[in-house]
């Protein structure tokens, strides 16, 4: 059997996911362990339709742009995927002598490898996969590539938002973040007051029930004190019996598309306060964004796809890329294979520590957990007003 190689991407792309597949190509093509490199061009669906890229040949300065693209260079994908599938992968993989996969993707994707290394048991394929998710939900990883960025679009971007409402101060302003069911990308926003003079001033995460009366008490206090404010709320809020707070759009499995949470607690402001409120909705903005990369999160995703790498070759399948930090001050992290079992579909969720007792911010727990994952300082944003 040949000893090629093949890199997948799977669920939603972030701003980093090109750094782990760039660590990924260039580990492989450097092992003299490895025949030949393919990407699947549009994820596992990719693979089945047999739409494979060579980039075994391609050079570095062709490559090394891949470190600063966001979204997915090869294309990514949300299959549904039972038996039949995988024994079509498996024996699309046999057909084209490919001994080692790299699966870079979030929990659906590590389901995904798991389940695909269990029907490549007693053959020589060997699967790895390569942790990836701007939600940051996924478990043992102390995080995951593809949240700092998102952390860091979140701070600056709310900081700025802060910045603009300070400057005219006659609304509250409701922006949404990303995140299912776990709100640590929400919960990023607070950094804000590492650019600006403050964060938002009340953040809601799905981790707490939403209370609709609590919610326009504390808009209310924020209108009497200052008279303007920002709010930040996940897309995932819901109310105690787990119904979201607004009936989704439609879902498709674990894709789940939810409606406008930010416009929906506006017009609730406006409509039972009576007082001006607006919304805004980053969406995908808030993992898209190349620019608010963060240069840890792009060297920590490289250093992911470059250990996968080693570990398929070396031997090693059924088993996940993690992160361990080591440190905050200076801050240092390294990787090391978890079993696979213990991650798929594992949902990891902020946990009560980083969450204040009113459940409308976080800790200082939390600011310290996140802050060194950003990477360099965001910018400071000036304020001459008294």
């Amino acid at each position: 059997m040949d000893r090629n190689l093949v890199i997948i991407h799977g669920g939603g792309p972030t701003a980093v996911i090109n750094a782990s597949l760039y660590g990924a190509i260039r580990e492989a093509q450097n092992n003299p362990e490895v025949d030949r490199v393919y990407c699947a061009i549009g994820g596992t669906g990719g693979l089945m339709k047999e739409h494979l890229r060579d980039v075994t040949d391609l050079s570095d300065d062709e490559l090394k742009g891949l470190l600063t693209s966001p979204a997915s260079a090869i294309g990514s994908s949300r299959d549904a995927l039972e038996a039949p599938e995988y024994e079509m992968m498996v024996g699309i993989l046999k057909k084209y002598g490919i001994r080692y996969v790299l699966m870079n993707g979030g929990n659906g994707t590590m389901d995904t490898c798991g389940k695909l290394q269990q029907h490549c048991e007693g053959t020589d394929i060997r699967v790895i996969g390569i942790p990836k998710t701007m939600d940051n939900d996924l478990a043992i990883t102390d995080h995951a590539p593809g949240f700092a960025s998102a952390a860091r679009y979140m701070a600056g971007s709310v900081a700025e938002l802060c910045c603009d409402v300070d400057g005219l101060p006659i609304h509250v302003v409701v922006c949404e973040a990303l995140g299912r069911n776990a709100g640590w990308v929400t919960a990023a926003s607070s950094l804000a007051s590492d650019s600006y003079g403050h964060g938002p001033d009340l953040i809601y995460l799905p981790e707490r029930s939403f209370d609709e009366e609590a919610f326009l008490r504390d808009v209310q206090k924020l209108i009497d004190e200052k008279g303007c404010g920002v709010i930040v709320a996940s897309e995932g809020l819901h109310y105690a019996d787990g119904t979201p707070i607004v009936e989704p759009i439609f879902s498709v499995g674990r894709s789940t598309y939810f409606g406008d949470v930010s416009s929906h607690l506006a017009q609730l402001i406006t409509r039972k306060l009576h007082y001006k409120a607006r919304s805004e909705k980053p969406g995908l903005l808030g993992r898209a964004s190349v620019y608010w990369q963060s240069r840890i999160d792009r060297e920590e995703a490289e250093a992911c796809g470059r250990e996968a790498a080693r570990a398929a070759i070396a031997g090693e399948t059924a088993k996940m890329v993690a992160i361990r930090r080591l440190s905050n001050e200076p801050y240092r992290s390294e990787t090391f294979l978890a079993d696979i079992r213990d991650v798929m579909l594992t949902e990891r969720k902020m946990p009560d520590e980083f969450i204040n007792a009113e459940g409308n911010g976080v800790t200082e727990a939390y600011k310290e957990w996140v802050r060194p994952l950003l990477g360099d300082p965001l910018p400071k944003l000036m304020n001459l007003r008294p």
